[in-house]
């Protein structure tokens, strides 16, 4: 069986406030080609299908339409989808009884028997090969939130023992039902332990918590592959090249500018697998960076204006990013930028400021103190030690001048009241 590995793909998702539905479009038209081209049997996607929980109907279609048109080009192939964290788990399971007709199984909730039991059949899903016959096992675990998951008596790490828990006896129900030469594969969307994360994964992990990993030893060694979705750069965990993130299809961050994206594809003979690669997927809209690294104004003001005219079609335009190095407030700072850029064959996304290393920085204990003598201080003597501290640089004579203007004014203001 030949098996395709992807998640991530946050159909819907803005790239710095620009539509990115066509880059999204371009990508899975790519994966329907490349399913026929590597005659796929099965497709695994392991969470984060859409952005987010209530995805538009535009959004929602691109998804139906994709798995309409995977399935024409390749009328065997087997499908499996699991809920992400960003993905509504019941809204995306709603068509799973129609979908099921067409071996596309989509799971979202972790069901309870009456007797409050994890129903860990519907987890298990069987897959047949051409004859009709059963050839393996997956384990198709979507993102678990808390009551998704069992609860360990006396543990000091309540989710990942729970996690833990329930791959085991997902694993153990599993050995139950398999029969020898049938394979066992799992999927999972969640943190493993040691993962290397991108700066968009970094931003995530401050709304998660950060307390959410799983260790390898998660996931039993006979698991002949376990696909991962939610870390967005793809990589093999704990050594083992049979778990593995596929990473997420579209950059997520200017980080990933010199990062190729990827599926990863593989075959699966009886028990064993062989034959794992990562298949690189184009990339629609490039990223670009001007300049390279922060410069000062200037300088990238005419780095800015040496770029190619705007093309056919500005919305297949690069997205830009700019990084510039200043000495202190540039209220007119993007209003230039856009200037130099207008005409330009790029979309400006982000700009990047830094100023001159401060190396004078005070360290925790020291700005305590000055918080401790801060009622000694003037007004003026907070002002100057903030902007010293930001820009690295003394206020500037105007900024004195309006700011004694400023402090003069509220005192008159407060002697009247």
């Amino acid at each position: 069986m030949k098996i395709l590995h992807t998640a991530d793909w946050h159909i819907g998702q803005l790239f710095h406030e620009y539509d990115r539905a066509y880059e999204h479009q371009q990508f899975l038209n790519w994966l329907v080609a490349t399913i026929k081209e590597q005659s796929v049997d099965i497709l695994l996607v392991s969470g984060d299908v859409f952005d987010n929980a209530n995805p538009s109907a535009a959004s929602v279609k691109m998804f139906y339409t994709f798995l309409n048109n995977a399935l024409k080009a390749q009328p065997h192939l087997q499908i499996i989808v699991t809920a992400g964290n960003h993905d509504s788990a019941s809204r995306l399971e709603s068509p799973k009884p129609l979908l099921e007709s067409s071996n596309i199984h989509i799971i979202g909730i972790i069901e309870r028997n009456t007797d409050g039991s994890f129903n860990y059949e519907k987890l298990c899903i069987p897959i047949h090969d051409k004859q009709g016959n059963i050839c393996l096992w997956i384990m198709a675990i979507p993102f678990l939130r808390m009551g998704d998951y069992p609860t360990v008596a006396d543990s000091t790490s309540p989710y990942t023992d729970g996690v833990m828990a329930l791959y085991q006896e997902a694993y153990e129900y599993t050995l139950t039902q398999k029969q020898a030469g049938q394979a066992i594969l799992a999927m999972g969307h969640l943190h493993a332990m040691h993962a290397e994360v991108s700066d968009h994964d970094n931003h995530e992990r401050l709304i998660m918590g950060g307390v959410e990993f799983v260790p390898v030893t998660t996931f039993h060694e006979n698991i002949v592959y376990t696909a991962l979705g939610h870390i967005h750069k793809a990589q093999r965990i704990g050594g083992r090249e049979n778990v593995r993130y596929s990473g997420s299809p579209l950059p997520m961050s200017f980080s990933e500018l010199n990062y190729k994206h990827q599926v990863v594809a593989f075959e699966v003979i009886g028990e064993e697998i062989t034959h794992i690669q990562s298949i690189e997927v184009p990339l629609a809209i490039p990223l670009l960076r001007v300049p390279s690294s922060s410069k000062q104004l200037a300088e990238v003001l005419n780095k800015l204006q040496q770029l190619p005219p705007v093309g056919d079609n500005l919305l297949l335009a690069p997205y830009l990013e700019v990084r510039v190095l200043l000495n202190g407030p540039e209220p007119a700072l993007r209003h230039k930028i856009e200037a130099a850029i207008e005409g330009k064959n790029v979309r400006l996304t982000k700009i990047d400021v830094k100023y001159p290393d401060n190396k004078g920085n005070v360290d925790g204990e020291t700005a305590i103190a000055l918080c401790d003598k801060l009622h000694e201080l003037n007004p003026f003597d907070v002002f100057a030690r903030i902007y010293q501290s930001k820009y690295n640089n003394p206020a500037p004579d105007v900024l004195v001048v309006l700011f004694n203007q400023v402090l003069e004014k509220a005192m008159d203001w407060q002697g009247e009241s």
